[in-house]
C-alpha cells in the first residue's frame, strides 16, 4: 500500500513539473519573438503613452514598446546623430519639420496627431495669483518657471506669449528654466517657483497645481503634436502600426483622457 501510495505521488510530481516546464516555455516564447519599438516622445506624452502602452501591447501581442521622453529638440538632436529610435513623437512641427528637412524621417507617415493649450500654473495651496497672462507682474513674483525655449516646444511658445504681452523683457531675471515641460511642473509642485507655464495636459495629471489662466492661441504658433516613423528603422511595419494605432479611435481616447486635444 505504502509503494502503491510513493508511486503515486512520483507520478503526480513528474507531471506537476512537465506542466510547468510547458507552461514556461509558452510564456518565453511570445517574449523572445516580439519585435521591440523605441519611440522617441516629447516628455508632456508621459502618462498618455505609458497607458496607450498597455492596450497597444495587448492588441499588438507581437510589439514590444520602449520609450524615450524627453524634450522634443533634444530628442531631435540624438535621432540626428544617429541615436536608436522607430518613432518620433514631437510636441512641434519645428523639430519635426528639421528631421524631415534632413531627410531623417519617412515623410509619407507623418501625420498629426493631438494639440494642446499652454496654462499658467501656480501650487495648489498658494493664495491668489493673477487671473490672466495679462496679470502677470514681474515686482509681484520672484520666480516663473517656463521651458528652455532653445530646445523645449512648451518654452519656446511661452516665450511667444510673454513677448506678445511684452513681459518678456521685464521678466529677466526672473525666468526658471526647465530642461522639459515635466520639470517646469516639478518646480511649481515644490514651491521653487511661483508660476509656471505648462500645457493644459501637463496640469491635468497633477494634484499639486492649480490652472490659473489660459492663454490666447494667438499668442504663439499653433501647438500641434507630429509623429512619424524614423527613416532607419528595422521595423517599418511595426512602427506605423503604432502611429495607427495613435491616431485611431482608442489613442484619441487615451489622449482625451489625459488632457490633450
Amino acid at each position: 500500500m505504502r509503494k502503491t501510495l510513493l508511486f503515486f505521488c512520483i507520478c503526480c510530481c513528474v507531471a506537476l513539473l512537465g506542466a510547468c516546464n510547458e507552461e514556461s516555455e509558452e510564456s518565453d516564447k511570445p517574449s523572445a519573438e516580439r519585435t521591440e519599438i523605441m519611440v522617441s516622445a516629447a516628455a508632456s506624452l508621459t502618462d498618455a503613452l505609458t497607458e496607450l502602452q498597455k492596450t497597444f501591447e495587448t492588441e499588438h501581442p507581437d510589439i514590444r514598446l520602449s520609450f524615450n521622453f524627453g524634450s522634443s529638440g533634444k530628442l531631435a538632436t540624438q535621432i540626428e546623430q544617429g541615436a536608436p529610435a522607430d518613432v518620433f513623437l514631437s510636441a512641434s512641427e519645428q523639430d519635426m519639420n528639421r528631421l524631415e528637412k534632413a531627410n531623417l524621417i519617412d515623410k509619407d507617415s507623418r501625420i498629426d496627431f493631438t494639440n494642446n493649450t499652454l496654462v499658467l500654473i501656480a501650487e495648489k495651496n498658494r493664495k491668489g495669483g493673477p487671473n490672466s497672462f495679462a496679470a502677470i507682474d514681474p515686482s509681484e513674483l520672484q520666480h516663473l518657471a517656463i521651458g528652455e525655449p532653445e530646445s523645449v516646444p512648451a518654452g519656446r511658445y511661452s516665450k511667444q506669449v510673454l513677448e506678445e504681452l511684452g513681459l518678456w523683457e521685464s521678466l529677466h531675471g526672473k525666468l526658471v528654466f526647465g530642461s522639459d515641460v515635466r520639470q517646469v511642473l516639478t518646480h511649481v509642485e515644490m514651491g521653487n517657483a511661483d508660476y509656471g507655464i505648462v500645457y493644459s495636459s501637463d496640469a491635468a495629471i497633477s494634484k499639486k497645481v492649480r490652472v490659473l489662466a489660459t492663454a490666447d492661441e494667438d499668442w504663439h504658433a499653433p501647438i500641434v503634436y507630429p509623429g512619424a516613423v524614423v527613416k532607419k528603422t528595422e521595423h517599418p511595419e511595426e512602427a506605423q502600426a503604432f502611429l495607427e494605432f495613435l491616431t485611431g479611435e482608442e489613442g484619441t481616447i487615451i489622449l482625451r483622457t489625459y488632457g490633450f486635444q
